[in-house]
């Protein structure tokens, strides 16, 4: 499907039909952001508001609690968006010349009266999961002309319809949380047709709000007095504007249920399917045992405590609709005791779904459960350990965002479907990232499109942290996940500039988009919290100097354009784009300002001190902008920024940020000149025109992986870029990713890279590769490298890798964003050779080759891309997104 298909805020697919029955699909709007919804009449459009007048609204009482709710909803945002709110009655149908009809189908006698009069045709609605249909419909009763008709499948499908038309009328989603106002429309028309979103791919779509301390906690606390109702119907509100239905709640020192029974009681009535995280069984919060539990967390010696323990949970669950966790963990988020095994969980799980089946007095696969393979838990299912076909296996990250299993292609459907648990936050090893967004939408788009191609659909739910930082990311996982076929990998970009466009208008979208990518893609190579003064080379191609430079660039790029904004636009502004750009590279700035101040102490240079003072001044700065985004909306958000980001000694949080270790010299010891600082964004690169080799200089030659000269295809298979995946420029790999394994040689898929080397003899081939992990259960995944007519060099991703804490490979590629694999080979030859780089097994991503000759230098990111011989730069390069 072209782009043309989806739009914000118009948001995926917005299907536009004619006549009373849903058919193909028209190519719904452009990509300039218009909508169904406009400010100005147009034939056999529907007033909802005009001349200081608004359509009344109906929604019968009968209808669910959560439809009538978000009604009311409806009309607030009819009050935003004109200043004028409608009338909305629950008992009485309105009259008038044109009303708007609400309701589900089945619950609501209006809706099903217009259905028996065949004036609104439901067959390609009725019996969906969540879908709805918008239409004008005339005459649909007695004393009026015309309705405006939202009909939903079930409670959330209406819903649904209700919030894409305040979404289509300039609504963000994001309107509370983060405070983006809504523009100002003299009247409001939409247009003719039937509008739909269809059915999601995914069933069940959502967050997990966790690692909530001190940001989250300390907020809500002062806000709305704890963790509470008051704070999750925003979030409930939230999740189903974005289309989401899911919820694991907050868990650290929190219990859902618990601490305010009206927590599960408005998620039901607001729509929200509750769950709990991956150790959290038959609904009981984890800091639940330690409230009411009495011995060991241990299910060997403490039985029948458990099982009381869980049966209360399912008790006090009712008929309110959940996904029921099943299995056991150790306590507090740990591995199960060494004595642990296989028979023994089994037990566990058949005992936890007797306890289902009693409370509920229904079968046991009556009730949606899932079992997450979390960490040591994939290992038990590895080894043979089986759960009952209902049950959806819920599969997981390393928790760095890259899935460690999927489903086998082909392999036998299970009753209960697979999910995914990913991760935009993370409290563990090799260092925890939780104070702002590091997780760039096209490496989100790559790995969730492998789990959809294999077949992971029934659950989506990411760890988003606190919530506030990761606005965009949680924005497309939801929007991705309703139905991932919309957005291509080439379209991903275009996605950011939309969402930009629905909170800022359409005039700086470009610019705020490609701000958002860039500080994402930066934030990505290695989370700030990982950052330290040795990161990057201070003395090899200018890497340190560049990464800041190019920070400070889009700093004063995001100042320029808040300067330009409305005031009213200011603080959601600062929250979503320049305050994490300020800070990032703010904290760059002070990371190699403390590694300039260490080189010149060494050497006893005259502005040391200098050095120390400024590195402190910075540190300084990052505690103000903190304090600036929590006194933002008059203090709205304040704690949100408490999260301790610098001068960590461990893998956990330190109680506060620590200033990093400067040195200070004597003046009379200070003998040597001032040592420099430069600080210059890097340029774009020439690339080649087709053909053109790229040149050897000072011993290496560097690719960027889009810049082949030749891709070879076959056997089902296509090479295709997705632009700004990884940490210099774009990255490279093949499609479909359910294809077969490919034998390299003769014209099986590779990409062809044409260099000109000035002398013969040994090199080296680096290749820059995404941490993609070994999901597919083989030995790992492989690519190969030739030169020439050589045989192809063989190489296994994942060769001692394990996704686990210690070990050492893993644990270097998390935390540097890339996996880097050498193979060596001999040239007979100087001059121009032919470069491979081979397809053996899907889903490897390229994103740089680097041919050392011998005079490649040690750098994090490797050198920047070499000469060629051509002097045309590509279109590419020119409007690559993030490039370094």
């Amino acid at each position: 499907m072209s782009m043309l298909s989806f739009t914000i805020p118009q948001r995926l697919t917005c299907l536009l039909l004619t006549g009373l029955t849903l058919t193909a699909a028209l190519p719904a709007l452009a990509l300039d952001g218009t909508s169904y919804v406009t400010s100005k009449k147009q034939k056999g459009s529907f007033a909802l508001e005009a001349g200081g007048k608004a359509a009344p609204l109906f929604a019968s009482a009968q209808d669910w609690p959560g439809v009538l709710r978000a009604a009311k909803d409806l009309q607030a945002d009819i009050n935003r968006v004109t200043s004028v709110t409608p009338a909305l009655t629950t008992d009485k149908a309105p009259k008038g010349k044109e009303v708007v009809l609400i309701g589900t189908i089945g619950k609501s006698p209006l809706i099903d009266q217009l259905v028996r009069d065949k004036k609104l045709d439901v067959s390609a609605v009725s019996g969906k999961w969540e879908m709805f249909v918008e239409q004008i419909v005339e005459k649909p009763m007695p004393g009026v002309d015309r309705a405006l008709v939202i009909a939903g499948s079930d409670k959330r499908g209406t819903i649904y319809g209700i919030y894409d038309l305040s979404e289509q009328m300039g609504v963000s989603p994001w309107y509370w949380w983060a405070d983006v106002p809504t523009p100002h429309q003299k009247a409001l028309y939409v247009a003719s047709g039937r509008h739909t979103q269809g059915e999601p791919k995914v069933k069940y779509r959502g967050i997990f709000i966790n690692d909530e301390a001190p940001a989250l906690s300390g907020w809500s606390k002062e806000k709305f007095g704890g963790v509470n109702s008051k704070m999750y119907t925003h979030m409930f509100e939230l999740i189903l504007r974005l289309k989401g239905n899911y919820l694991w709640p907050a868990m650290w020192g929190n219990a859902f249920s618990a601490d305010d029974p009206q927590n599960p009681a408005l998620a039901d009535e607001y729509g929200i399917v509750m769950g709990t995280s991956h150790h959290e069984p038959l609904t009981r919060a984890h800091d639940e045992w330690r409230r009411f539990g009495k011995g060991p967390w241990n299910y060997q010696t403490n039985p029948d405590v458990l099982r009381d323990f869980w049966r209360g949970g399912m008790q006090r669950m009712g008929t309110r609709e959940n996904v029921v966790t099943i299995g056991m963990r150790g306590d507090g988020d740990e591995p199960m005791s060494e004595g642990s095994n296989i028979a023994l969980l089994e037990k566990i799980v058949a005992d936890q779904r007797q306890i289902i089946a009693d409370v509920t007095g229904k079968p046991a696969e009556q009730t949606p459960q899932m079992w997450a393979l979390y960490k040591e838990v994939q290992d038990y299912y590895d080894k043979g350990m089986r759960v009952p076909d209902d049950v959806t296996l819920l599969l997981c990250d390393d928790n760095w965002g890259n899935i460690r299993k999927l489903p086998k292609p082909g392999e036998k459907p299970r009753a209960g479907g697979y999910g995914i648990y990913y991760h935009f936050d993370y409290v563990g090893g090799p260092r925890n990232y939780k104070w702002l967004n590091t997780n760039p939408l096209p490496r989100i788009w790559e790995q969730m499109h492998l789990a959809h191609e294999y077949g992971a659909n029934q659950i989506w739910v990411v760890n988003v942290g606190d919530l506030k930082p990761v606005e965009l990311p949680i924005s497309f996982f939801l929007d991705y996940a309703w139905n991932p076929d919309n957005i291509k990998a080439d379209e991903v970009g275009e996605y950011t500039r939309q969402w930009a466009a629905q909170q800022f208008g359409d005039k700086h979208a470009a610019a705020i988009a490609d701000i958002l990518a860039k500080y994402a893609k930066y934030n990505a190579r290695r989370k700030p919290e990982l950052l330290s003064p040795n990161t990057y080379s201070l003395t090899n191609y200018n890497e340190f100097a560049t990464v800041v430079a190019d920070y400070n660039q889009l700093a004063t790029q995001a100042e320029a354009i808040g300067r330009q904004l409305p005031a009213a636009d200011q603080d959601a502004y600062f929250e979503l784009v320049l305050h994490p750009v300020l800070a990032c590279a703010n904290l760059n700035e002070l990371y190699y300002t403390v590694a300039l101040n260490q080189e010149a102490a060494k050497n006893n240079r005259k502005n040391t001190n200098e050095l120390a003072a400024k590195a402190k001044t910075l540190f300084e700065k990052d505690a103000e902008l903190s304090k600036r985004y929590n006194a933002i909306a008059g203090g709205k958000w304040n704690h949100m920024m408490d999260q301790m980001h610098i001068g960590y000694r461990s893998w956990h949080d330190e109680k506060e940020d620590k200033m990093p270790e400067v040195q200070t010299i004597a003046e009379s010891v200070a003998t040597a000149p001032a040592l420099a600082v430069t600080m210059t964004a890097q340029k774009p690169q020439p690339t080649s025109t087709p053909g053109a080799p790229f040149v050897e200089a000072d011993g290496y030659v560097s690719i960027e992986a889009p810049h082949y000269s030749k891709a070879v295809e076959g056997s089902g298979v296509k090479w295709q870029t997705i632009p700004d995946l990884g940490r210099t420029l774009s990255a490279v790999s093949t499609y479909p990713v359910t294809a077969p394994s490919t034998t390299p040689g003769g014209n099986s898929p590779h990409l062809e890279y044409q260099v000109q080397l000035t002398t013969a003899g040994p090199v080296t081939v680096q290749a820059y590769l995404a941490p993609t992990l070994n999901f597919t259960s083989g030995e790992g995944l492989r690519y190969a490298v030739s030169f020439d007519d050589e045989t192809p060099q063989i190489v296994n991703l994942h060769t001692g890798m394990v996704a686990d804490n210690g070990n050492r490979p893993w644990e270097k590629a998390v935390a540097e964003s890339i996996i880097l694999k050498t193979t060596k080979h001999t040239l007979a030859t100087p001059g121009t050779h032919t470069l491979k780089f081979w397809r053996v097994d899907p889903a490897v991503v390229l994103e740089k080759l680097v041919v050392d000759c011998g005079g490649l230098k040690p750098s994090y990111l490797g050198p920047p891309e070499s000469a060629t011989g051509g002097k045309a730069a590509s279109a590419e390069a020119k409007n690559s997104v993030g490039r370094r």
